[in-house]
């Protein structure tokens, strides 16, 4: 195992969309590891090393709250794009004729104690020490810096993310005096083998006095 570290995210609103619902975005009853993987991410990463969730520790009740939006049903392609550039033409879109109306289910006030810790990958170079992306990280999470702003689940679901000192306490989860709860298969991680056709892993999660062992769940993955 490498080095560790605990982060509390938090946020007013947060949507891990299940895949298996295409036309309408609905959520995860919480945050799945592939998005708290994600949110450390967007604070720190390097080629040189991997993160890994160990824990999810939810804290506030599972609540859901719904609404209503306008999306477009089509985006413009690339290829259209660029063909228009080279030639000097207009390029659009007519929301009118392209407007649909969607429904989103999405989580209120979510609040979560993420345990993952990194390890060293076959990029590390001789100067790609533990210690160094340690204390990059740490120094990192102190000072609220980050690459990108780290988000729950959706681009405009925006998370604040705080580093859990050594010592330091957190609220008492609701579901602490849970001793288990079943929210069935969850999204774990994509497995990108095949970077052009990664494939979407799946594993039982198990909440129990409000913590989901990811780590261990890893052996029970399936595609």
């Amino acid at each position: 195992m490498g080095y560790g570290i605990r982060v509390l995210v938090e946020g007013p609103r947060a949507c891990f969309t299940r895949p298996e619902m295409k036309a309408e975005r609905v959520s995860y009853d919480v945050i799945t590891p592939s998005a708290a993987r994600g949110i450390i991410e967007a604070i720190y990463w390097k080629p040189a090393i991997r993160w890994r969730i160990d824990h999810i520790e939810v804290l506030n009740e599972i609540r859901f709250d719904t609404f209503r939006r306008n999306e477009l049903e089509s985006k413009m392609s690339y290829l259209n794009a660029k063909a228009a550039c080279e030639k000097g033409k207009p390029l659009a879109i007519s929301a009118s004729a392209n407007r649909q109306q969607r429904a989103t289910l999405y989580l209120r006030d979510v609040c979560y104690v993420i345990d993952a810790h990194f390890e060293l990958t076959d990029c590390a170079g001789e100067g790609d020490t533990p210690e160094k992306h340690y204390n990059i990280v740490l120094r990192r999470l102190r000072k609220g810096q980050h690459f990108m702003q780290p988000v729950l689940g959706c681009r405009e679901f925006p998370a604040r993310v705080s580093l859990l000192e050594d010592g330091q306490e957190v609220a008492r989860g609701f579901y602490s005096e849970v001793s288990e709860r079943d929210l069935g298969f969850m999204l774990y991680d994509m497995d990108f083998t095949n970077p052009e056709s990664p494939e979407p892993r799946f594993f039982r999660a198990v909440m129990r006095n409000g913590v989901i062992d990811a780590a261990g769940a890893e052996g029970g993955v399936v595609s």
